[in-house]
């Protein structure tokens, strides 16, 4: 299954819920979101700067990603950031490809 990246925003409506609601109901909530269509979260932390929080799970495909921040973006409480992660077999199979590329002059 594919594993992605979601960087987490709060806008301060959202960032007001998680004053009141704490980390762990947020988590759970996550959570429940990733496992409707399918998938699961492997781990989920809150940070400090640009991003207040990274989520790193699996979703059975691009659709179902997608599915997930349309409805982060919809509900308007905080901006999601989508990154697909590769393995490192993944990285060996595309180094692997035999590629023709001509470079700009």
């Amino acid at each position: 299954m594919p594993k992605y990246l979601w960087r987490v925003s709060y806008f301060q409506e959202g960032a007001q819920g998680l004053l009141a609601q704490g980390g762990s109901a947020r988590q759970a909530a996550i959570t429940e979101m990733v496992e409707s269509v399918g998938g699961s979260v492997e781990s989920c932390y809150f940070a400090f700067g640009e991003d207040d929080l990274f989520v790193i799970g699996d979703v059975p495909d691009d659709v179902a990603a997608a599915a997930l921040a349309i409805r982060t973006a919809a509900a308007g409480a905080a901006v999601s950031h989508t990154v697909r992660l590769l393995s490192p077999a993944q990285v060996d199979e595309a180094v692997a490809l035999d590629v023709t590329y001509r470079p700009p002059t």
